[in-house]
Formats: structure tokens, sequence, C-alpha cells
């Protein structure tokens, strides 16, 4: 049977002492409640004195810039505030799988009542995302400490490639060496890439440069095709196939029943799936390619439990599936709980992790105030999910219009059997999901690039709830950008997605808080708004600047009251900030990257997913998924593990912020010398202060654009247009402002 039991909870509740995990709130958290109600008393008095000073302006120009400064700090009040809710009750989590474990050993027939998982890889472009990359990932879950009668992995290959097939074929016959290694010699890094470079040599180097070399034709040639089964799987790509057009194509490749390893022990089954397209059909992204996946391992497996993971987010733990266990089985499971997330942990992030791509307020410090409100939010992958969270309300399932597909439906037949496969081709059709509720009350949800937080809004508004685990070992980890356009694009398509669902009937600020209660609405909300950063960024970073070169006082002299509300904000923020950030094993070199990314991101990708979104929501225009590339060149390799800046392209949003690095340098000159030729720098302080602070930040820049002569470096004409564009600015600027 493929299937296993439905209710796996039954025997392991009857263990009253099965006590296998634990939560504490975190002490900060009071402090946190206190801090928040001075700092709001601040806040306030910054917003009196922002009105004081709009109601007495005399000139048309001294009441713009009165009131662009006091929208600004609106906006950073409104983000302030709502990033309160994450730490009004942060908590943190401990499992014990040791115990389970020792319960497991000893009473061997528990084993029988573990129940199944099924593993859902995403992968959609071989040339992006190698696919070697993807074969470690599958070969590193294959690997869990887990009975592999109980485990199947799907990868869905969304680009429809040959060449992702041929990978996996080899990956098919290395496990049957790989796997019974691993538990031989104990091995816990089981990603034969990461275990290979550290120390050992790759014993099978042939079958990599195999994969390696047809990805670099672009094709699979015909003597790489050794066997029939082969041959008859690559001939489902037939003449005209492309990416974007194409039959649905499934491969076996494993057959938990009946694969054995060279030491005669079960493998978990391994399934290859492209879902079908066509250019009439929508295809909706990842979301669609999940829920495709989803329903094909309901056709074949239907496990009760769902990992869902990246092509490049491998298993770091071998022991993660019975980590997942503490919270399902035993006195403590909770009935509506419906998923349990890691947080995303990457490797080969230099030390200063020059881009911020761990996002640590996002998937470290954040994600356990939402643990403490109602559960963790979706980050994408490392997700073990109920499979009956797809399926409607913990009070109300939504059964799909095949009960064969319904998460408490027994598969009965092998996964390779004729009613199997006919069944997992038809529901992987681009024209099944017609007149069904698929996307909108079934699976990931549709209408946003950011499927995994609409689908966690989603989920949560519904009445399941969620669990953040973050063992001291990773359980998993991934890739990051390692080039500057890589990651601004990444967060920009992030951005987008986040205002398509804080613009729809599911707002998180209005739907969410009607259905979650006010924090956890606003714990939401925070993430929409991280488009409206690039407001006040852009009035911070050229408004004062742009002042003082004309000799203009804005701010609030030091001898003043104000100056000191300036102060205990600023110093206040950014203590609570660095505060977070290290308490959660961050160093100050990273807070700093992450800020001047911060800087960064608000006049670049936050800017222009607002510029492109807008187009798209009034209908002129539609924009696509784009995938991050994962493919590392050599030379950029190095520059980032130096920790050197990679710009290299010509891109228009690197222009606002060299435009704003040129404005801050020239700026801060010529305040000094102002200072030094007489003028009082007890009202200039602040505008220097400022227009210096950014002139550290864009210390990168400036090397870039000046000094390095590597590909990295800003392009010429990229560098001509920001110095038109900032001189343009000034201009203008000074004639309508000052």
């Amino acid at each position: 049977m493929e299937g296993g039991p439905r209710d796996f909870t039954t025997t392991w509740s009857s263990s009253k002492s099965l006590h296998l995990h634990t939560q504490e709130p975190l002490r900060r958290a009071a402090l946190n409640r206190l801090f928040a109600a001075v700092y709001t008393l601040a806040l306030l008095l910054l917003l009196y004195h922002h009105t004081l000073t709009l109601v007495t302006s005399t000139t048309i120009s001294s009441f713009l810039i009165s009131l662009s400064f006091t929208i600004s700090d609106l906006i950073l009040a409104l983000q302030w505030s709502t990033t309160q809710s994450y730490r009004m009750y942060p908590i943190r989590r401990k499992e014990f799988p040791e115990k389970l474990e020792q319960l497991l050993d000893d009473d061997h027939t528990l084993y029988d009542d573990l129940p199944r998982v099924d593993v859902l890889i995403f992968t959609a472009d071989p040339f992006k995302e190698p696919p070697m990359s993807v074969v470690n990932t599958a070969l590193s879950v294959m690997g869990y400490d887990y009975p592999a009668e109980k485990l199947s992995v799907f990868v869905s290959d969304d680009g429809g490639s040959q060449l992702t097939l041929f990978a996996f074929m080899e990956a098919s016959k290395f496990a049957a060496h790989w796997l019974p290694f691993c538990k031989e010699k104990k091995v816990v890094e089981r990603n034969p890439e990461e275990y290979f470079a550290s120390n050992h040599s790759w014993d099978d180097e042939t079958k990599k440069i195999k994969v390696e070399n047809a990805v670099e034709r672009g094709k699979v040639d015909e003597e790489s095709i050794t066997g029939e089964r082969e041959r008859q799987a690559f001939s489902k790509w037939t003449k005209g196939c492309t990416r974007h057009d194409h039959p649905s194509i499934i491969q076996v490749l494993l057959q938990s029943s009946e694969d054995r390893d060279i030491a005669g022990n079960l493998m978990p089954s391994l399934v290859y799936v492209s879902r079908e397209k066509s250019p009439t059909s929508p295809h909706n992204f990842k979301a669609g390619a999940l829920n495709a996946l989803i329903r094909v391992s309901a056709s074949m497996s239907n496990a009760p439990i769902i990992l869902s993971l990246d092509c490049d987010t491998y298993s770091n733990d071998p022991k993660t599936v019975l980590r997942v266990l503490c919270y399902l089985v035993g006195p403590e499971a909770r009935p509506n709980l419906g998923f349990i997330q890691f947080p995303q942990r990457f490797r080969g992030i230099n030390k200063s992790d020059i881009y911020g791509s761990e996002y640590r307020y996002l998937f470290r410090v954040n994600i356990q105030g939402f643990d403490g409100l109602y559960g963790a939010n979706l980050l994408g992958t490392g997700c073990f999910y109920l499979r009956k969270v797809f399926f409607g309300t913990p009070s109300a399932l939504e059964l799909p219009q095949d009960p064969r597909l319904a998460p408490n439906h027994l598969v009965d037949n092998p996964i390779s059997s004729p009613q199997v496969l006919e069944l997992a081709h038809h529901v992987s059709g681009c024209n099944y999901e017609k007149e069904t509720t698929w996307g909108s009350k079934m699976g990931f949800r549709y209408g946003s690039l950011v499927e995994d937080y609409y689908t966690s809004l989603r989920l949560h508004c519904e009445g399941w709830q969620s669990i953040f685990s973050n063992p001291e070992r990773p359980a998993f980890l991934g890739d990051s950008p390692s080039c500057l356009i890589d990651a601004l694009n990444q967060n920009k398509r992030w951005c987008i997605g986040l205002q398509e669902v804080f613009y729809s009937k599911y707002s998180p600020i209005t739907f969410g808080t009607r259905s979650m209660g006010l924090l956890m609405g606003l714990a939401y909300s925070n993430l929409t708004f991280w488009p409206t950063w690039s407001f006040p960024i852009a009035t911070y970073g050229f408004l004062p600047q742009l002042a003082l070169l004309n000799g203009v006082t804005i701010f609030p002299k030091v001898s003043e009251t104000w100056f000191l509300l300036y102060t205990f904000l600023v110093l206040g923020a950014y203590g609570q900030d660095i505060l977070d950030f290290v308490l959660e094993g961050g160093t100050i070199r990273k807070w700093w990257s992450d800020q001047r990314m911060w800087m960064i991101r608000g006049l670049s990708s936050y800017l222009f997913a607002i510029l492109e979104y807008f187009p798209k929501y009034i209908g002129i225009s539609t924009h696509g998924f784009n995938v991050t590339s994962k493919v590392l060149d050599t030379d950029l390799s190095k520059r980032y593990e130096q920790g050197i800046f990679e710009f290299g392209v010509a891109s228009p949003m690197f222009v606002p912020p060299i435009m704003a690095a040129l404005l801050n340098l020239v700026s801060s000159l010529v305040g000094i010398v102002q200072v030094i030729r007489g003028s009082e720098l007890d009202g200039l302080f602040m505008q220097i202060f400022l227009a210096s602070f950014v002139m550290v930040v864009s210390l990168p820049i400036y090397e870039a654009m000046f000094l390095r002569k590597d590909r990295g470096r800003i392009p010429t004409k990229t560098t001509i247009l920001s110095v038109v564009l900032t001189l343009a600015s000034y201009q203008v600027g000074s004639f309508l402002l000052f």
C-alpha cells in the first residue's frame, strides 16, 4: 500500500508523558512593550512639531518641504508601529527528537504508524538553476533518517527540460551508492556536493561531468541515453515542444516498493514531473506548479505530510522529519496546526553579507513575533505542511471534485501502475483547474507573485495555525544572490507581489485584521508596506542635501529642545534595531551591510516595484515571474568572497542610489567648507551629519565608480547618466524649492 495511516496521532496520544517540545517567551518582550510606549509619545511629539511647522510656513517652498518631511515621518512612524506587533509576544521553541528516537527504539512497532512524507521540489530553468544543484537537494532529503518506504520525492520541472530529467536519471543511479554510504558512515551532511567539497573526494565525478556537459551543450546527446527505459522517457518530448508549450511529462525514476540500493535496502520513491503548459492557458507561475505537484503526489502517494523546497534549499540535518513530528504527535498536538516553518538559512554568505541576503529580520527576528501571535508566516521554502491545510478550513474541508485527491484518500496501487499514472497525467494538465476552486480555496493561492506570503495570509485567516522551528543546526541551507542586480530584482519581485496582496480584497490591513485580530493584521501589513520606504528614503537622501547646498537650514539647531527629540528617535530606533539583530546571531558588520542595503533598496527595488506595479494595476502592462540565477561566475564569486560589490551591468535601478551618493558627497564637503568659513555649525549640524552618514554608507558606490577597473565596476554610461541627472535634480530642486 502507498498511502499509510491517516490519523497517525492516535497511537501516540496515549503517551501522556511524551513531551517532545517546549516554548518560552523572549525575555526582552517586556522591555519592548515599555520602550514602545515611550517611543510612541516621542513620535506624537514629532508629529506635533511637524504640524506647527506646517502651520507657520510663510512660503510655498517652505510648506512643501515641511509637508514632504511630515509625510515621510508619517510613513516611518507607520512602519515602526507595525513592526511593534512582532515585538509584543515573541517566543522561542525547542524540540526533543531524541526522545522520539528513544521511543521508536523501545517499540519498533511504532515505525508502522509513522506518517508518510511527500517532498515537493520546484525548479524552473536549468540554465539559471543548475540541474546538479537540484539533484543535490533531492539526494539530501532522500537521505533523511526516516523509513525509505514512507518517503517520496517529487521534482517539478517547470522549464520542461530534458536536461533536468537526464540529471535525475543519473541521480537515481548514484542514490543507490550514496544513501547506504551515508547510513553506514553516519554522514550528517547529506548533500553530496557539500560533503565532497569538505575534505572528501568526489567518488562519482563522471555522472556530474555528464550532466554539466549536457547543460553546456543545451541538450542530451543520443550516446548519453543508455537504456530503453530512458529512451522512452525522452521520447515524450515531441517535435515542437518548448518550455511554454508541452504535454504533461511524468517519469517514475525510483519506486520505494521495488528499488533497492547496493546494500539491499529500499530507496525512497523519486518522480520527475513537468506539468502540461499551453500559451492559451494561464499557468500561475510557482503557485500553479506547486498545486500541480500537490495533485500529482496525491494521486501517487497522498502522504499526510508535505515538505516544500526550492531547488537550492538542501537538507542540512537528516533528523528534521523527527523534529517536525515532535509537534504532530503526543498529547500536545494541535488539531488546527497547518504547517511548520523553518528559517531560510544560507551557505556561502561572505563575512559582511554585503547584500543583506540573510534577511535576518524577516527570517529570524520578526517571525518569532508571528509565532507568538498566531503562528509563523510561510517563507517560500523549508516548510512542512499537513496536506489537509490545502483543502479548506480546520472545521470544514473543501473536498476536490475527484475524491482520489482528497487528503483522507488511501492510495492502494503502486505509483508506476497504469491507473495511477493516468490520473497523475490528468491532474497535471493545463486545463484541469478550470471551473474548480484550485488557487482560490484549495492549494496555494493565486493572485500574487509572492504565493508564499499570500497563501500564508489566507491560511491564517481561515483559522489554521503554524509553528516556527529554529534549531541550532540549520535544518536547511540555500543559495543567495551573489551580485547586486540579482538581489535587487529578487526584492523588486517580492515588493510587486506584496502590493498585489495589499490592494486586493484580502488586504491584511482590512481583511486580515478582521479575521486574525489587530496585531496579526499589522504584522502581515508591515511586509506589504515595504515599497513605501522609498518615499522617506528619497526625501532624507535628497532634500536636506539640496537645502545644504543652497545654505538653507531645515532641521532644528543643536541648541534647540527639538534637537533632543530627533536624537532620541534616531538613537532609539537604531538601538533597538541593533539589539534585535545581534541577539539573533548577527554581527555589527552584517548589521551595517543590512542598513546600506536598506537604503539602496529604498532607491531602487522598492521604488521600481511601485513604478512597475501601478501600470499593471490600471491595466496598462503585465509582469512575469523572473527566476533568480543560481549560476556562479568564477570572477564574480571571488569578488563576492572579498566583500566587493558587483554592479557590472547597466541597469536603471542603479541610477537613483548613485545620484544620492553623488549628491551627499558634494553636499557633505560643501557643508564642512561652509562651517570652516564661518557658518554656524549649530544650525547645519543635522544636515551635515546626515549627508556624511549617507556618504559613508555609499563608499562601495564611489569605489565602483572611480577606483575599480574590474568587470564588476559601474558601467561608464551609468555613471555619466547619474552625474547628468544629479546636476539636473540640483538645478530643478534649487529653482523650485530654494
